[in-house]
């Protein structure tokens, strides 16, 4: 089937009649352009769900894309005898119209639904799949990504095809079951649609607030700096910290509000350059003890302290991660610390320190909350699971109750959160961490640097010597496979090159260790050039 063929099938199928006029308005004026891109595959959907742009045709995040995909999950429910779904969503563009397409659709299947009330973080959906008993939860939101896009997070609730999943996001091969159901779909004119399902009540959100809350043990006086980047997480941090006795943090005002446009920031992440600076500003204006930020859905917490060598900084993932793991392990008797492997080698000292058990997933919560018994676990791309027996993924929002604790425990004695750093530097040696990404035209340039990385791999970088390197492609250390590059240099330094499982982008993430921080910073200062060289 030609271009134009395909274009106009897909209109005629087309249930939005905003994106079919759009498409007919592209194929009138023959503007190959936008067509082309908006037919130029199906939008991948793999075991991170599928996020893109939200724009009409299979190419992009729109209601037809988002319709087969239900049908699709409908289709496996039916499979494996699963009947229950609840959907939430976040607040950007298209995600009330998804929500709404994916709930006829499941109520169409004879699926019991239940729709979350009102925009809200994914960390509640996550709840809400096991407090509601739900076999399969979906989470409308692009997490952190520019405010073109949007996407779809599956989660399932209880053992499927033997997988404990317990609330927790899909893995294999579960997303490969679901894309071929896609694939499959040619026509949504047949697929039925129903227009029952249930609104979830306040009582299931308090009964998340009240638990959560329930993790500060003494509330403290410090002034905290807030901000949801322009998301869905302030409504729910502010009925948090008021049910946990915490003051109410101060509010970034201009992103306290949820705003699909994200217009005061270039990529509404946390860890992009840039994206703290009104915080900080207003950290700065109100003489504020600490800034607590969350990414658009809530899942992700970062944390800016005042540092008295360089003024106010965000502390790294790893930084956030060995505090939490230090903290936690303190009040642990028995548990599982765990990480992924791309994050500091920090936490499995601070768990053999503690006499915990200690776990290494690959990168993602989906496996990280595989893990019985996780006491704490984290990834360093800001991800934190503190409190995984009621949301089992990562969970900003419990994360912030939980930094906001210690640090009001260690201001009672004195101390701050960079006092706990140099206490667990001195003991462990100093854990210096840092993530070079390179963005790519395109997903298929990834191949091709994987590729030639495998076939030469490098003896030297920055005059240090190679001295292994694993594939991390072959089963290795218990773990699955996985598209990566895991290389050891002289001294202690361990380098990881992997591709992003949701971006055109590669990925490097370095940690050296050394005694103190000057000697990891100049280590760390003739790493950067090679390895950016190594990966263009």
């Amino acid at each position: 089937m030609d271009l134009g063929s395909h274009v106009q099938a897909w209109i005629d199928d087309d249930p939005d009649p905003l994106t079919a006029a759009q498409l007919q308005l592209w194929l009138d004026t023959d503007n190959q352009e936008e067509l082309r891109r908006s037919f130029s595959g199906f939008l991948a959907f793999g075991t991170a769900g599928m996020r893109g742009p939200v724009r009409p045709g299979p190419s992009g995040m729109n209601r037809a894309v988002v319709g087969r995909t239900a049908a699709a999950i409908a289709t496996y429910m039916r499979e494996r005898n699963l009947d229950s779904v609840v959907i939430g969503r976040d607040a950007r563009h298209g995600s009330q119209e998804f929500t709404q397409e994916t709930a006829q659709i499941m109520s169409g299947a004879g699926m019991n639904v239940y729709v979350l009330p009102r925009p809200l973080p994914t960390p509640v959906l996550a709840f809400a799949t096991n407090e509601l008993k739900c076999d399969v939860g979906i989470m409308i939101t692009a997490s952190h990504n520019p405010a073109q896009d949007n996407g779809y997070k599956v989660y399932l609730g209880g053992t499927v095809d033997k997988i404990k999943y317990r609330g927790s996001q899909i893995i294999s091969p579960t997303d490969e079951s679901i894309a071929a159901h896609i694939d499959a779909i040619t026509t949504l004119a047949s697929v039925p649609r129903g227009a029952r399902w249930s609104i979830v009540g306040e009582d299931t959100i308090e009964k998340y607030i009240g638990i959560t809350a329930a993790i500060a043990t003494q509330p403290g006086t410090l002034k905290i700096v807030y901000t949801a980047m322009h998301g869905v997480g302030t409504h729910t941090l502010l009925q948090l910290f008021k049910a946990a006795g915490f003051d109410a943090p101060i509010l970034v005002e201009a992103q306290a509000q949820p705003d699909p446009d994200f217009p005061t920031v270039a990529f509404p992440n946390p860890e992009e350059p840039g994206a703290l600076d009104l915080a900080l500003e207003t950290a700065r204006a109100c003489d504020a003890d600490l800034v607590i930020a969350s990414d658009p859905d809530a899942d992700r917490c970062a944390v800016a302290v005042n540092d008295p060598v360089t003024g106010w900084r965000m502390l790294h993932g790893d930084e956030l991660g060995a505090i939490f793991g230090e903290s936690i392990a303190r009040k642990s008797t028995r548990g599982i610390l765990a990480n992924t492997i791309v994050s500091s080698t920090i936490l499995s000292k601070i768990a053999a320190h503690h006499n915990l058990a200690f776990r290494q997933t690959l990168t993602g919560f989906k496996w990280l909350a595989k893990i019985d018994g996780l006491s704490f676990g984290y990834e360093e791309a800001l991800g934190y699971a503190v409190d995984a027996a009621t949301v089992n993924d990562k969970d900003g929002l419990s994360a912030a109750i939980t930094v906001a604790q210690i640090a009001s425990d260690l201001a009672a004695q004195g101390k701050t959160l960079l006092d706990l750093l140099d206490e667990i530097w001195a003991r462990y040696g100093f854990h210096a961490n840092e993530q070079i990404s390179i963005r790519l035209d395109d997903l298929s340039v990834v191949d091709s640097i994987m590729g030639r990385l495998r076939k030469n791999p490098p003896t030297k970088i920055a005059g240090l010597s190679v001295t292994s390197i694993d594939d991390l492609s072959k089963p290795i250390d218990e773990l699955p496979p996985t598209d990566g590059l895991r290389i050891w240099l002289d001294g202690r330094i361990r380098i990881i090159i992997r591709p992003s499982g949701t971006e055109a982008k590669m990925k490097c993430y370095i940690e050296v260790i050394e005694k103190d921080s000057a000697r990891a910073q100049i280590v760390m200062n003739q790493l950067r050039t090679p390895l950016k060289e190594l990966l263009s």
